[in-house]
């Protein structure tokens, strides 16, 4: 699928994907057209696969907030035989930048938790572009005790650039809601598998990520903070945002060698935005894989290993150098 919207990168690939089209558009072609038409096609996968598998880490970024990128509702649609939604914190609202709701994938039942942009600007602004407030990261820690109450397992796709920094979310409560969730999250006795399928920013995106099982897709990205937010702090500017993305070390291949995920999920030549129904299902494969897989522990098994995986991240080690003697 040809993307509406170009990123700076994909302009090369776009312009001969405009070429074999006119070429395919002819009428009667000619032998020599159907040569040109089968040379360009090489051609364009050729560029795609060397464009893609070389793109540095603010390019990546780019790639994982495209306008066309699929999105929790997307994934949903997509790989949910039955999805009912479940609204509401019980005690504020309800946030329709968090979807939260019980589904089927084939024969597995599951709590599916996704982290929602919007696909339109009526969408984007009632779920303020994925930013999430307190009630949201309240009502999906509720939901996930239900499902643990029944034994259900846990899916969080995650897609923000951060928790909501408005007043109201911080008079609500923001920093400590996600905190709860940190803890709560690390209790829960039953698996749960999380997925970055685009941004994963800061404390809003760690909200829904203490889980057994971690993965990316390959053009996401998981990080501290934003790239803009961090040259804004080192470099007082968020002009410097591509050297803050290659400074984070925040993509998937970085944080696979780190230990901070467990898996990074090829996506489809040329990126996920291409190709929704591929990424889908390679998703999908995924989590019931590893849903089985998890299936097997005990709930105390499945704590005790969840803390366990989470105390090594950020090991360290450290040497005491002795000093050396001076001459007297």
């Amino acid at each position: 699928m040809k993307p509406q919207y170009v990123l700076p990168f994909e302009k090369p690939i776009v312009e001969l994907e405009d070429k074999l089209a006119a070429l395919e558009s002819q009428p009667n072609p000619t032998p020599a057209t159907l040569d040109s038409i089968r040379n360009m096609r090489v051609e364009i996968a050729k560029l795609k696969r060397e464009t893609y598998e070389n793109l540095d880490a603010w390019q990546t970024v780019q790639v994982a907030r495209h306008q066309e990128r699929p999105q929790a509702w997307d994934y949903i649609e997509l790989i949910c035989d039955e999805f009912v939604e479940l609204h509401g914190d019980r005690a504020y609202g309800d946030d329709h930048a968090i979807v939260t709701g019980f589904a089927k994938l084939d024969d597995q039942k599951v709590l599916l938790i996704g982290q929602h942009k919007g696909r339109n600007l009526k969408e984007r602004t009632e779920c303020y572009y994925g930013c999430a407030h307190p009630e949201g990261y309240r009502k999906a820690l509720l939901k996930m005790q239900l499902a643990a109450k029944f034994g259900i397992p846990i899916v969080c796709l995650i897609d923000t650039p951060g928790a909501y920094p408005g007043i109201g979310a911080e008079e609500r409560g923001q920093a400590y809601t996600i905190a709860v969730n940190l803890r709560d999250m690390s209790r829960l006795p039953v698996p749960i598998v999380c997925v970055v399928i685009g941004e994963g920013g800061s404390g809003g995106a760690l909200g829904l990520g203490i889980g057994d099982h971690i993965a990316m897709l390959q053009f996401s990205y998981y990080s501290v903070i934003s790239p803009e937010g961090c040259a804004g702090i080192l470099w007082k500017s968020s002009a410097h945002a591509d050297k803050a993305a290659r400074a984070l070390k925040f993509t998937g291949r970085d944080l696979l060698k780190f230990g901070v995920v467990d898996e990074v999920l090829p996506e489809p030549l040329g990126g996920a935005h291409r190709d929704h129904r591929a990424t889908a299902a390679s998703l999908k494969s995924m989590i019931i894989k590893n849903l089985k897989s998890l299936s097997t522990l005990s709930p105390e098994d499945l704590v005790a290993r969840r803390y366990e995986k989470f105390r090594r991240i950020g090991d360290f080690e450290e040497q005491i150098v002795e000093p050396t003697a001076t001459a007297s």
